[in-house]
């Protein structure tokens, strides 16, 4: 399946832009040297147009057949599959029939003039920056230094002078240099790049992972001790049942009754995240964090003075945005602005990850549920995508605004089941 080029990361641009750059420099050194080489110097005549036409033709088939080598060879150099051996076989033939045509070239005299070292460099190009990536690089240094010797004695054997070796055994260790200084180092790059994304990721489901363990310890410490005490005084109503103590077991049995409903209570506000919450402690989390994962941060405003409530809620749009910059997108750079007026206070989140980023309307789990949040306070929720943020270029912006002063209830509204008092629950239980 095909992907647009902006929802693509900036690591898979970069890899598209390196195969695309190993596909073309084959084809242009065969223009540019090959052919221009061959054709300034070729003698008019019917063998050298015929030996210099089958030069042609091989390099042609030579640069089909290493555009799959590389591709292939820089899939095994990022450890994503292995290069065919009858594919280096191929391509490693070629380049000795072109070898062997440029000495059946000089040898029949038909080139008149030393632009035939041009044709001669590109010979065994494509095979050698496709066969660097999947070798070490002293494996290749060795085996280009016996190649070298290979065809510096193929040159003594047909005359050539002393003079003419130096410049064979040069060229040869010039397309020896290519091969690394091109394919080499670039497949490099790239696979640093993937482990940073990799690293960066993991990064990121590590933060993901301590939020779900905090999560894990907070459930841990409401419900541990709770349930230790409901099931000593369950112990205690029964063993006063069976001595005919029956008044003060179900003073025992109110009480376990108490310790549930608190229980109850206690892990929904867990569940939904509405205990209090230290905005100041998020936002410097957050700025740690992103931080932490190679995103250039920048925090302004304090939360010094806001209600509690209030500090909660904007404590898990702090929390929930920061995962998404982690886990969406590939962003670089990261803002968020806290914003206190008369009327209410105005945090905003911005980063210019915008590939991955959730979707603006919501039907995700982590929008919607700080939807419902803010909403709980009088407070609204605005995300998407902008061009006019305080970051440069096409951003993703999350923005909530709360009011200081909560709004009044609607009259004959009717109570929520967390609103409902007390004293009502314990008569339902009762009955």
């Amino acid at each position: 399946m095909r992907v647009r080029w902006r929802d693509r990361s900036k690591v898979e641009r970069v890899e598209w832009q390196t195969r695309f750059t190993l596909r073309t420099v084959n084809w242009l050194f065969f223009v540019a040297w090959s052919i221009s080489g061959l054709a300034g110097s070729l003698v008019r005549d019917t063998v050298p147009y015929a030996l210099g036409g089958a030069l042609v033709v091989v390099n042609l088939v030579q640069c089909v057949v290493g555009d799959r080598h590389a591709l292939a060879a820089l899939d095994q150099y990022l450890g994503r599959g292995r290069v065919p051996r009858a594919l280096t076989g191929v391509s490693a033939a070629l380049a000795v029939i072109a070898f062997g045509l440029i000495v059946a070239l000089t040898v029949t005299d038909s080139v008149r003039d030393g632009l035939i070292a041009m044709p001669l460099v590109f010979a065994p190009m494509p095979f050698a920056c496709a066969y660097a990536l999947t070798v070490p690089v002293r494996s290749f240094a060795r085996r280009a230094a016996v190649a070298i010797v290979v065809c510096v004695a193929a040159a003594a054997v047909i005359g050539t002078s002393p003079g003419g070796l130096v410049v064979v055994a040069l060229l040869m260790i010039l397309t020896a240099a290519l091969a690394l200084l091109t394919f080499r180092c670039s497949a490099w790059s790239l696979s640093v790049m993937w482990d940073s994304e990799r690293s960066r990721e993991t990064k990121a489901l590590l933060a993901v992972a301590e939020e779900r363990l905090r999560f894990g310890r907070d459930l841990h410490d409401v419900m541990g001790r709770n349930l230790s005490v409901v099931a000593l005084k369950s112990e205690l109503a029964v063993q006063l049942a069976r001595r005919g103590r029956t008044e003060d077991a179900v003073a025992q049995m109110i009480e376990v009754q108490r310790i549930a409903r608190e229980s109850q209570k206690e892990v929904r506000d867990v569940v939904r995240g509405y205990r209090e919450a230290d905005l100041g402690a998020e936002l410097a989390g957050a700025q740690g964090v992103l931080d932490a994962a190679g995103i250039d941060c920048t925090v302004t405003g304090s939360a010094a003075g806001l209600p509690s409530e209030v500090q909660s809620v904007l404590g898990w749009v702090v929390r929930e945005t920061t995962t998404n910059v982690l886990r969406h997108g590939d962003a670089k750079a990261c803002r968020v602005e806290l914003e206190v007026a008369a009327g209410g206070v105005v945090l905003s989140v911005e980063s210019d990850g915008v590939g991955g980023a959730p979707s603006a309307s919501g039907t995700g789990s982590g929008l919607a549920g700080l939807r419902e949040r803010l909403a709980a306070v009088g407070g609204e929720l605005e995300a998407g995508v902008v061009r006019n943020g305080t970051l440069r270029g096409e951003v993703f912006r999350v923005k909530a605004s709360v009011p200081l002063t909560p709004p009044a209830q609607a009259p004959g509204a009717v109570p929520t089941a967390s609103t409902v008092p007390d004293a009502q629950q314990e008569q339902e239980a009762r009955r």
